[in-house]
């Protein structure tokens, strides 16, 4: 009886315990963005390997938003702890400039990501070939306020366009590509990783155009906007794209709101290099996540926990 009793007891600390660990763990949530692009399955594994792989130290959970306007929004409100958004709007939100009216100036950077790529696609009974041809065309920039929709205002005066001579439509990337393939929309633009599963779907079942973005508007682009970089969507990336198509990039990156601990920052500056071999298992944009680039693209601050682990990998001195 004696012994029941010590292994009752024994067994109640150890169920205590847990419950202090548990109730002791840093609680945190990822913005990351529409259920049918890169950042909610990648912002996913992220989160579940940092919380597995934690100790009990932290539980992050991965909440599904518009992306990266509404991501830094979030942020620097403190209305999630961390967030996947693109390195440009970083920069134009946490410094205030067009399209942003206020500095967002509570949101620290973890790390660069992965490349973005810029995806022009347009029906291919539209007619359209290059930028020009979309003018009085029916085209999807993304979410209202999203990294994409930015991205599409910072292309279009380049190629002689504007939302009044075409006909801007405001949609995540799920409903862009059911609208699509129902021929209700002419083109769109994407900012995003490869392969991403929505021009997936839409390359099996119709042909398209990707319209490249190249030449002396590519050349005049960059140097306006230094995050976007001349890359190109490699062959065969999607059925029936059977040559590279010259494009522009962003970065995608990991960032958290200021005020939060630099011990938990570190854990997960740590934590997230440590195990991105889990993180590419789990999905394959982990793969293009590494620690020699994690400070590629990154204009704002770095958080101090952080900084103090790329500091130690020589990443930044």
């Amino acid at each position: 009886m004696k012994r029941i009793l010590t292994l009752v007891l024994a067994g109640a600390l150890l169920f205590g315990a847990s419950i202090a660990s548990a109730a002791d763990a840093a609680r945190l949530t990822m913005a990351t963005g529409g259920t049918s692009g890169v950042y909610y399955p990648l912002g996913g594994a992220i989160s579940q390997v940092l919380t597995n792989k934690s100790g009990g130290a932290i539980s992050i959970t991965p909440q599904a938003t518009g992306a990266s306007g509404e991501n830094m929004r979030l942020t620097h409100a403190g209305d999630v702890q961390l967030a996947i958004l693109q390195n440009d709007v970083a920069d134009a939100a946490y410094k205030g400039l067009a399209p942003y009216k206020q500095k967002f100036s509570n949101v620290r950077a973890i790390a660069r990501l992965y490349p973005e790529y810029l995806h022009v696609v347009a029906t291919q009974d539209s007619g359209v070939k290059q930028m020009a041809d979309f003018k009085g065309k029916k085209v999807s920039v993304g979410a209202r306020g999203s990294g994409n929709e930015v991205n599409c205002r910072q292309l279009f005066g380049y190629f002689g366009l504007n939302y009044k001579n075409i006909e801007p439509i405001f949609l995540p990337y799920g409903e862009t590509a059911d609208q699509f393939k129902d021929r209700a929309l002419d083109g769109f633009v994407f900012t995003i990783g490869t392969p991403n599963p929505a021009v997936q779907d839409i390359t099996t079942s119709q042909k398209v155009t990707f319209v490249p973005l190249a030449g002396k508007e590519a050349d005049e682009i960059v140097k306006a906007f230094p995050y976007l970089v001349k890359d190109s969507i490699p062959a065969k990336t999607y059925r029936g794209q059977d040559e590279a198509v010259p494009t522009l990039a962003v970065q995608a990156m990991l960032v958290v709101n200021k005020d939060m601990s630099d011990d938990v920052a570190y854990t997960i500056t740590r934590l997230l290099f440590e195990n991105i071999g889990d993180v590419a298992k789990a999905h394959n944009k982990g793969a293009e996540i590494t620690l020699a680039r994690a400070a590629d693209g990154v204009t704002i601050p770095f958080h101090p926990g952080a900084e103090k682990y790329l500091k130690e990998k020589g990443v930044l001195k």
